[in-house]
């Protein structure tokens, strides 16, 4: 693969790589228009979503860091993206071109003030896997395999400048208006720059592997701070194959539930037990070991889920309280879903909107055990997601509504969602984290 030797870390070298990256969309659109005359609308569209998803898939992979943080993020709202989407974005989780050896070698210097072969015994400047902030290198130290993680040049200090620049997508994309939407982009903006802080991070990881290690079937690395900065993490290597390798060719029913589960009460055990949950559960973060375990990576982006929200949001999740008019009514005020400025139009739409998607949505939450692989299940969040994504009504309406914490909260559940489908878990014990 290609290696970068320079990244854009000034505000106008960025925003110059996006006006150029908005051009060649402009020319996609034209291209559009041409294809209508010749060919279906179907087919056009189809054309239109993979040449922009190219051009600005390539256009960020240039500038990494928060930009193609966001296209990270939006890869996950597989029922929102069109596919083409979906499926480039994706690559921003765990494949991306990587910095070249001088850049690594001087990311060293700067924060070691010592070459890598000085740190550890044998040190590959080659990358093993690159991502949006920071990519892997192998290395060894008194007989350890090691996972040596290089912060890009740059990130930590552009993410404000990035997230100006993504902001109008976002505000057209989600129809945010209003004085209030500040709030969103800097829960967003808040969670990146902690995701740049490698000291954070390696004390959010200590503190998970602490709390988590009682977990069956789950493994996680052990970090050494005293060979870690700021901007460079080492952890042990653990040999294993990405999520998303091993749902492409697993056909073992067994392994698929064990790792499901594990997985599952992972995930279930921070929300309810910690009030603190890894909320970025995509296939990259996660890795399944020849004895089929679960291997959890990077806790970068960690969510504290306060108890205002906390209470309200799992009692909106209970079958009584959506059943129950004046109950789904109250939490959906102390949600902030629902606001006392909205007009009777928008009481009844987003009543109604809500009423349906936590009727589906929070299936598996109401269960005993749930049947992840079922296709009908995800196919209906599938079709309510595009039904109001095309939804003429919902474009009138002031989509700026609900409390700032759904942004990581909603994100995990669709995440997890999203990997219990790819695993195709079966039979799975929604509360099984009780009795851990």
């Amino acid at each position: 693969m290609k290696t970068i030797d320079k990244i854009p870390t000034s505000k106008i070298q960025r925003a110059s790589k996006l006006v150029q990256t908005g051009a060649k969309v402009g020319v996609n659109y034209l291209k559009y228009y041409g294809d209508k005359l010749t060919k279906t609308e179907e087919e056009a569209k189809s054309r239109l979503n993979e040449n922009n998803a190219e051009d600005i898939y390539d256009g960020l992979k240039k500038l990494k860091g928060s930009a193609l943080k966001v296209a990270q993020m939006l890869s996950m709202e597989k029922s929102i993206l069109p596919q083409a989407y979906v499926e480039k974005f994706s690559l921003a989780q765990f494949s991306v071109p990587p910095l070249s050896a001088p850049l690594v070698i001087k990311t060293f210097k700067k924060y070691f003030g010592k070459l890598p072969n000085e740190i550890y015994d044998t040190f590959n400047s080659t990358s093993v896997n690159a991502a949006s902030i920071g990519q892997v290198h192998l290395a060894e130290k008194d007989g350890k395999k090691l996972a040596v993680k290089i912060q890009y040049p740059g990130v930590a200090d552009s993410i404000s400048s990035d997230l100006a620049m993504v902001k109008p997508i976002a505000i057209q994309m989600f129809n945010i208006k209003g004085k209030d939407s500040d709030k969103y982009f800097k829960e967003v903006e808040n969670k990146l720059i902690e995701e740049t802080n490698y000291i954070l991070e390696i004390a959010q990881s200590k503190e998970i592997v602490a709390a988590c290690k009682h977990i069956p079937n789950l493994k996680f690395p052990e970090y050494y701070e005293d060979l870690s900065s700021e901007r460079i993490i080492t952890m042990d290597w653990m040999n294993g194959e990405h999520l998303s390798e091993f749902t492409a060719h697993n056909t073992n029913q067994e392994k698929a539930n064990k790792i499901g589960q594990a997985l599952w009460d992972f995930y279930m055990f921070q929300m309810h037990e910690l009030k603190k949950v890894h909320a970025d559960p995509h296939p990259g973060n996660f890795l399944i070991s020849e004895k089929g375990e679960l291997i959890a990576l990077d806790f970068g982006c960690m969510k504290t889920i306060p108890e205002e929200f906390y209470v309200p949001y799992f009692e909106l999740a209970q079958r009584e309280s959506i059943d129950n008019a004046e109950i789904f009514n109250t939490k959906m005020y102390q949600l902030e879903i629902l606001r006392e400025d909205d007009s009777p139009e928008e009481l009844e739409f987003f009543r109604s909107l809500f009423h349906e998607m936590l009727s589906l949505f929070t299936q598996p939450l109401q269960s005993e055990t749930f049947d992840f692989s079922d296709p009908e299940f995800f196919g209906k969040i599938t079709e309510l997601g595009q039904k109001y994504s095309k939804s003429a009504e919902l474009r009138k309406m002031n989509g700026n509504r609900g409390s700032k914490h759904f942004i990581y909260i909603n994100r995990t559940f669709f995440g997890l969602y999203n990997l219990m489908f790819d695993l195709k878990a079966q039979d799975i014990k929604i509360n099984n984290y009780k009795t851990l």
